[in-house]
């Protein structure tokens, strides 16, 4: 029986000064390994999701994290039977995770970072606002109770939700301790980045993200509802980071849960 194919989600914030050369040699090296998925490559660090043998990812693994401080990268692995992904590519962009909130520096800006167990402890302050950072078709798979859901359909809406939000916290008189969390912790730690650029002081942000709670935190001490989409042929994973009960249209490529029918917007017949 062949091997399980290794998926590794990785991301680490750092100042790489020159990510087009860095983005020639993974992408050689990625050839050689024979590994598939996508990386990203900017002046802020790298992100990705690529999948291959045990020895190509640990290779693959330790390069990266040879790279400028990149020692600390954060991984997150699991399993499939198949290649989730069709090709490799290997892309140099303006950010690792568009925001387009202007010059902020997550390497040195971030939030304090909350592993599982102090977040349930977090998450059950009253005094605490807890914000979902990731899209509205996202946030319908699965929250924490008690979470606020932007209700954006892309990352680059939020800073401008986050700005409408804080000017009415301001207005109330309120600088309360805010809570952030995402798929994997790439998109909440350049949040709550953004929320200590606004002046707020007291912000967190569950280190790992989701699929780190959801591998590591009990069924019975949870305070996870429903599945955590995921971008990948998974669509979605529960407790465990076992498969959750979502697939993906294929019109459309929305989640929707496998119980359920599907109003696909991409299928609805248009009025003539």
């Amino acid at each position: 029986m062949d091997s399980p194919m290794i998926i590794a989600a990785l991301y680490r914030f750092a100042r790489f000064d020159d990510p087009d050369l860095m983005a020639a040699s993974l992408s050689a090296l990625c050839a050689n390994l024979g590994t598939c998925g996508t990386l990203i490559l900017a002046k802020e660090g790298i992100n990705g999701t690529v999948a291959g043998s045990a020895k190509g990812i640990d290779a693959l693994i330790a390069h990266i994290r040879a790279l400028p401080d990149c020692a600390d990268l954060d991984v997150k692995y699991a399993t499939a039977d198949s290649p989730p992904f069709a090709r490799m590519k290997v892309k140099v962009k303006a950010e690792i995770v568009t925001l387009g909130a202007g010059d902020l520096d997550p390497a040195a800006q971030a939030g304090t970072h909350i592993d599982p167990v102090e977040w349930n402890a977090l998450l059950a302050d009253p005094d605490t606002i807890v914000i979902d950072t990731r899209n509205a078709y996202e946030v319908a798979c699965g929250t924490f109770d008690r979470a606020l859901d932007p209700g954006t359909r892309s990352f680059r809406e939020f800073p401008a939700w986050f700005d409408d939000f804080a000017a009415r916290l301001r207005d109330q008189g309120r600088s309360p301790k805010i809570a952030m969390f995402c798929t994997g912790g790439i998109r909440c730690e350049k949040s709550t980045a953004l929320a200590k650029a606004r002046g707020f002081d007291q912000v967190y942000h569950l280190r790992g993200g989701i699929l780190r709670y959801l591998e590591e935190m009990p069924v019975e001490d949870s305070r996870w509802q429903g599945d955590c989409y995921v971008f990948d042929e998974r669509v979605a994973v529960t407790h465990g980071l076992m498969p959750g009960s979502h697939v993906s249209c294929p019109d459309c490529g929305l989640p929707y849960p496998r119980d359920r029918d599907h109003l696909c917007p991409e299928a609805t017949p248009q009025a003539v």
